[in-house]
C-alpha cells in the first residue's frame, strides 16, 4: 500500500576512511563513501559518494557515480554526476553524464559485437581490387592532370 517496497535488505553505508578489499555483495541499496577494491556485485542501487572510490569488477543494476570508479563495470543504468569520474570498460544499456563528469574508456552494449566474426578479406588484402577502384584512380589521375595543365 502507498508504494512501499517489500525489500527486506537494508541500506549499507561504507563510510569515508574505510577501505575494503575482496569479493563484496550488497543485497540492498549501498552508499560508498570509502574505498572498495575487488569484485563487487549489488542487486539494488549503488551510489559512489564524492569521496568514494571503487576499483575492480562491478556488476549492478543501477549506479550513480559522484566519486570515482576504475575497472570493469556491467550495469543497466549508469549516471555520472558533475563530480564523478569513471575509467575503464563499461557495459550498460543507459548512460547519463552531467556537465563536469568524466568518462575515460570504452562503452559497449552486450548485444553489439565490437569485432566481426570473420574479417573482410578484401579490406585486408591490398592485391584484391574492386570494380570501382580503377574508375576512382582514373578520376584522381584526371584531376592531377588538370592541375598540372593549369600550373
Amino acid at each position: 500500500m502507498f508504494g512501499k517496497k517489500n525489500n527486506k535488505a537494508g541500506l549499507t553505508f561504507i563510510a569515508q576512511g574505510t577501505k575494503l578489499s575482496g569479493e563484496t555483495h550488497f543485497a540492498g541499496e549501498a552508499l560508498i563513501g570509502g574505498e572498495l577494491h575487488g569484485k563487487i556485485s549489488a542487486t539494488g542501487k549503488l551510489t559512489i559518494e564524492v569521496d568514494g572510490y571503487i576499483e575492480g569488477e562491478l556488476q549492478c543494476k543501477e549506479i550513480k557515480v559522484s566519486g570515482a570508479f576504475k575497472g570493469k563495470m556491467k550495469c543497466e543504468k549508469l549516471n555520472i554526476t558533475s563530480t564523478g569520474s569513471v575509467e575503464g570498460e563499461i557495459a550498460c544499456n543507459s548512460m547519463e553524464i552531467f556537465e563536469g563528469g568524466q568518462f575515460i574508456g570504452m562503452r559497449v552494449r552486450e548485444e553489439v559485437a565490437l569485432l566481426a566474426s570473420e574479417p573482410d578479406v578484401q579490406a585486408i588484402n591490398p592485391e584484391t581490387k574492386s570494380d570501382t577502384e580503377p574508375e576512382a584512380e582514373s578520376q584522381l589521375d584526371n584531376y592531377f592532370k588538370e592541375l598540372t595543365k593549369s600550373a
